[in-house]
């Protein structure tokens, strides 16, 4: 913990615009291939790792990044869900969800 002498640079201003940055960068890569919240607050760390990279991003430090992109992600969500046939709402590469989120395996 940063004392008084040290301050907390992670919550200064310019780190909140660059972990917003970052976050609306990962937000979308996720929204095209159809992730949501949930899976991208479930993905492991090698994930979210590969993951924000394949994203162009370099990956965050921190679990705070990822909860502002799910946030962003149900705001798109809810927004997708008045506005249907806007081409923002369209996912472009849905085909790519399966590369970060492993269906459950159905035993037979």
């Amino acid at each position: 913990m940063p004392t008084v002498d040290e301050p907390d640079f992670a919550h200064t201003d310019r780190a909140a615009q660059s972990r917003l940055a970052k976050a609306r960068a990962l937000a979308g890569f996720a929204w095209d291939r159809g992730i949501d919240s949930a899976e991208v607050l479930a993905f492991t760390d090698a994930v979210a790792r590969k993951f924000a990279r394949a994203a162009g991003v370099n990956p965050p430090g921190s679990g705070e990044t990822w909860r502002v992109v799910a946030g962003l992600l149900d705001e798109k969500a809810q927004w997708a869900l008045r506005n249907p046939d806007h081409p923002a709402a369209a996912r472009a590469h849905r085909d790519e969800k399966i590369m970060w989120v492993k269906p459950p395996i159905t035993p037979w």
